[in-house]
């Protein structure tokens, strides 16, 4: 499953905190990404069919008084040791790097 493509990994991360719909997951992963991130609607849910395929997120029951055709999605317990793992993944990789560089200024 790793490494995660950007898409995925802030999917589940925005997902880690709670179930979302669509824009949601779309709105927040801008907002954590400084705007640097902006997934399309067409990406966002050919990602969300993957992670669902995959088991790493799941249906959510729409609460009452929302629009019962927004689909909302939450993290599994599967999709949460993911996360976990590229995180430990990616702060393996900034610390060998910045050794690296360290090494390199020194």
């Amino acid at each position: 499953m790793l490494p995660l493509t950007e898409a995925f990994y802030y999917i589940l991360i925005v997902l880690y905190t709670e179930p979302s719909h669509g824009y949601g997951i779309m709105q927040e992963t801008e907002k954590k990404s400084g705007g640097r991130v902006k997934i399309g609607a067409g990406t966002l849910y050919t990602a969300l069919n993957t992670l669902l395929g995959k088991g790493l997120i799941d249906h959510y029951p729409v609460p009452e008084g929302t629009d019962q055709r927004r689909k909302m999605y939450a993290i599994t317990e599967n999709g949460k040791q993911v996360v976990e793992a590229e995180v430990t993944r990616l702060e393996e990789l900034l610390q060998v790097g910045r050794q690296a560089l360290t090494q390199m200024k020194g």
